[in-house]
């Protein structure tokens, strides 16, 4: 039988719920209502006044080249991100997973980078890869490479989509062994002893029992890179060179606080969060049709 916390009143629920809905209210609603309000005006550079221009700010982002070269920059670093990063994570959580000597050690140096910053993640790489003193970048430059991400966009954009990868391989990591530890062993057992090679197991066992952590994390990546990359682009590159790594995260904060048009900078930070809902509807809409539960 189901045990149900039953309460006498609604006092107790409601002194429950306060604290989180204050925070809510707090950091999330009234900010994004201001940034809405704030899109329809214009404002002077000293912050004197405003002017209601309704949507002004929308239409003219969207004809600003700049703009546009910022979303599609962002379409392909947050693809090649959470390809990269569910990937990497996904192999790394099947080998810990396997009875290997030091494998305590080994999940546990996986999970450190989690604890670190995205600015300071971005600073790491920025030493191993910069083009005068650091050590990848002289060993790219002695196999006749020509590194230089501080010129070269391709090679920033590389510079930016390793740092990031490398931040959220272990978030993945870390739910990718949980989710296989929780697959039955008898299950693996049972194919095997019917002849499926490994990967024949892996294929039509494993990876559909990982599908509901797998769809989790393709949501939680995507939130990830388009918002919590912005302190690794900003330590890195600062959306250089020639804009090639400026991301839609980055061009709001550049636009508003570096440019000063905080209309302009509410209208893309509301263009932002619509294209993230509307990608995790679509995700929750078609991808969770083919999870099994």
């Amino acid at each position: 039988m189901e045990k149900r916390a039953v309460y006498a009143g609604v006092s107790t629920p409601a002194l429950l719920l306060i604290p989180q809905l204050a925070i809510i209210v707090i950091f999330f609603y009234l900010p994004a209502g201001q940034a809405v309000w704030q899109s329809f005006q214009l404002q002077d550079a000293f912050g004197l006044s405003t002017i209601f221009v309704g949507f002004e700010n929308y239409r003219d982002l969207f004809t600003r080249p700049e703009y546009l070269h910022a979303l599609g920059v962002t379409v392909v670093f947050s693809a090649l991100v959470a390809f990269f990063s569910l990937s990497i994570a996904l192999l790394l959580a099947v080998m810990a997973n396997k009875q290997i000597a030091g494998a305590g050690v080994y999940k546990t140096l996986l999970i450190w980078p989690y604890a670190v910053a995205p600015a300071i993640a971005g600073v790491l790489w920025l030493f191993l890869f910069q083009p005068s003193m650091g050590m990848v970048a002289r060993w790219l430059q002695w196999a006749g490479i020509d590194w230089n991400p501080l010129l070269d966009g391709t090679h920033a954009m590389i510079l930016v989509v390793l740092a990031s990868t490398w931040k959220q391989i272990s978030y993945n990591f870390l739910f990718f062994l949980a989710g296989l530890q929780s697959i039955p062993h008898s299950l693996i057992e049972a194919s095997a002893i019917d002849g499926a090679k490994p990967m024949r197991r892996f294929w039509t066992i494993v990876f559909p029992l990982l599908s509901p952590t797998t769809f989790y994390l393709i949501v939680v990546n995507v939130v990830y890179v388009f918002f919590d990359t912005f302190g690794i682009i900003d330590a890195v590159t600062h959306g250089g060179p020639a804009s090639a790594t400026t991301t839609l995260v980055f061009k709001v904060y550049n636009d508003g606080r570096s440019g000063g048009d905080l209309g302009s900078s509410a209208a893309q930070s509301v263009i932002l969060m619509i294209i993230v809902i509307a990608l995790t509807a679509i995700q929750f809409r078609y991808i969770e049709r083919k999870v099994n539960y």
